[in-house]
């Protein structure tokens, strides 16, 4: 994947991506990856922007090593995949790839908010931490989207085309949310699809069994009410205990097999009604292309595709995904594909590493804290390569103590 050069820029880049507080520009890394300057800095700029790698090898070869780490086993196993998109900000009109989109976390219902930067469509592995709780989300593939070219739909099924051939023979779940919902219909190899389903959608009963008359078969029955009126007018509801990441409620499911002809003409759908008993929610509808899926499963499997949202939020604040200045050639799409690449690598070292064995100090102030975040990982993970770097310049294991404990607490929790 990398000649000798290109890799040991590739690690040192990698590394004080990791240690470097504050911002994360590809200066700041390096003055910190490289102190002594062996190498010109235009080695690290060049590297991102034009180098002679590819980010979709390093992908694969990432995949496969979390797959084979979180789902050993029988190759039966459903891979489970959450996907998303979010726009990396940035500044500057030439900015290769970056264009105006829609803000998610700023906007509303009654006011859209528009940034400009990079659109990127990001595809995780759905993981579930020692420690139980929340799932993590674990990216494994990324594309840029970009003003002109194949839709975040395309891009999507793209990469899951791209990732079933990195797992030959695992079945694939993924969950998206309903900008993604006609991925059901999408026909993706060894894929199962659940998505939220819009208010309004065409939905259909099945088509008539052939009259046996002349002329064209009908491919649709007849026009079933929207998913709220459906709901408004269903009255065998089933009670049932969610696991919600990790927390139970209460909900009441209704489900249909449908024709969804927009998107999946030629075979039926499960449209699954999740309703709050205390009204506090409103109803939820999702639909999924698993013939047989069980209402309570696609609740609670949805309900997980929350960790994607938390990891692109911790590759923005923790990771500075959207620090780095390249803005020529690949080197905007590589160096945001980098940071999601190094938040999949750091929990698979913090997993591997620790496990549930707590990597935090006890605060007076939070003597409770049992779960670990992707900020403690980070912290574990700096004041491992601190260590590496510290310990060696100090004479004594006295003296090396007293002198190392404070300056590794305080640069892992750097910002």
């Amino acid at each position: 994947m990398f000649t000798a050069p290109s890799f040991a820029i590739f690690t040192d880049l990698l590394t004080g991506w990791v240690l470097t507080p504050g911002r994360r520009t590809i200066t700041r890394m390096l003055t910190v990856a490289d102190p002594h300057e062996r190498r010109a800095h235009d080695a690290y700029h060049r590297f991102i922007r034009a180098g002679r790698w590819s980010m979709a090898e390093l992908w694969r070869v990432l995949a496969v090593h979390a797959v084979e780490r979180f789902y050993p086993g029988a190759a039966d196993a459903v891979v489970v995949l959450d996907c998303d998109d979010t726009v990396y900000k940035k500044t500057g009109r030439k900015v290769n790839g970056a264009g105006v989109f829609r803000d998610a976390v700023r906007s509303t219902r009654a006011r859209v908010v528009h940034a400009w930067g990079l659109n990127l469509v990001v595809i995780t592995l759905r993981v579930t931490p020692p420690w139980g709780g929340c799932p993590l989300g674990l990216p494994i593939n990324m594309r840029v989207h970009r003003k002109g070219g194949p839709t975040t739909v395309e891009l999507a099924a793209q990469m899951i085309a791209e990732i079933a051939g990195w797992l030959p023979g695992r079945a694939l779940h993924l969950y998206a949310d309903g900008a993604y919902a006609t991925l059901v219909g999408a026909d993706l190899p060894r894929t199962v699809v659940t998505s939220r389903l819009r208010r309004d959608a065409a939905l259909y009963e099945p088509a008539p069994p052939r009259t046996g008359k002349r002329g064209r078969p009908r491919t649709k029955g007849a026009r079933l009410p929207t998913p709220p009126e459906l709901a408004a007018a269903a009255t065998d509801w089933i009670d049932a205990d969610i696991d919600e990441r990790g927390r139970t409620v209460a909900r009441q499911l209704w489900y249909r097999d449908v024709l969804w002809y927009r998107a999946c003409p030629r075979r039926l759908l499960r449209l699954v009604i999740v309703r709050d008993p205390t009204g506090v929610q409103p109803d939820d509808f999702f639909i999924t292309s698993a013939p047989a899926a069980q209402p309570a499963a696609v609740a609670a499997g949805y309900a997980g595709r929350w960790s994607i949202e938390v990891t692109n939020r911790d590759a923005k604040q923790a990771l500075g995904g959207e620090d780095p200045q390249s803005w020529k050639g690949q080197g905007p799409a590589r160096a945001a594909a980098l940071s999601l690449w190094l938040h999949t690598a750091s929990w698979c070292w913090y997993l591997t590493s620790y496990a549930d064995t707590p990597s935090w100090r006890i605060r007076p102030w939070y003597r409770h804290k049992r779960t670990a975040s992707f900020a403690d990982a980070l912290a574990a993970l700096r004041r491992t390569l601190w260590q590496q770097r510290i310990t060696a310049m100090s004479a004594s294991p006295a003296h090396r103590a007293k002198i190392t404990d404070t300056l590794l607490d305080a640069l892992a929790e750097a910002a």
